[in-house]
């Protein structure tokens, strides 16, 4: 009996989500109202706050929900690579298509002006995922696909590289789609870290 309870809960709780991201991304954090979500929901706002304190820690709770969405996504995209050089393209792969594919809840949780205190849950994501791609870089320096580097710094500047094309994206509408952006954006992400491709030298020149 308790695990039907178990998931009737889980159900409502994933559908106030969904409708929270829905009205997060047509009025902004600021603009939307618990009322707003629990009619978009199907719900009452007393079902709402059953689930969730007040409008910040359903933020929160999509934040995290993304956050283990984009990283799942991430590991199951490396899992058939063996080299770690292989591994970091298929990050930046995945990254977008996780991105492509929620664009509604990526264009709420990428939203500036929230204030300080969103910093800290933001951030917290921005470190996981900065983490994984580190931990692929540090692979590659292992098999010597790259030379060695501090990875921790170039995994923040792919983090502001994969950061800036996905809001273009999502504000122009720019590439499209977006993964249509990963071959080069992989080309020039790999090449910074010292991965040589076609027709370029050690040095970054042209080859005949």
């Amino acid at each position: 009996m308790s695990t039907v309870s178990d998931g009737g809960k889980a159900a409502t709780r994933e559908r106030i989500l969904e409708a929270a991201a829905q009205v997060f991304a047509d009025s902004g954090y600021h603009g939307a109202s618990v009322d707003d979500i629990a009619h978009a929901s199907g719900g009452s706002k007393g079902g709402i706050y059953f689930h969730f304190p007040g409008k910040r820690e359903i933020f929160f709770a999509l934040v995290n929900r993304f956050a283990d969405r984009l990283l799942s996504d991430a590991h199951e995209s490396i899992e058939s690579r063996s080299s770690g050089v292989e591994q970091a393209g298929a990050v930046i792969e995945a990254t977008l298509q996780t991105f492509a594919n929620h664009a509604r809840l990526a264009k709420v949780l990428m939203a500036v002006g929230l204030g300080p205190s969103f910093d800290e849950p933001l951030l917290t994501l921005h470190d996981r995922f900065a983490a994984l791609i580190r931990e692929r870089l540090d692979a590659a320096v292992a098999d010597g696909s790259i030379p060695p580097l501090d990875t921790t710094l170039a995994s923040y500047a792919w983090m502001g590289a994969l950061n800036e094309i996905i809001l273009r994206w999502l504000y122009t509408g720019e590439p499209s789609p977006l993964t249509s952006a990963a071959p080069q954006l992989k080309s020039i992400l790999l090449s910074s870290v010292g991965v040589r491709t076609a027709g370029t030298s050690s040095t970054g020149t042209e080859t005949d």
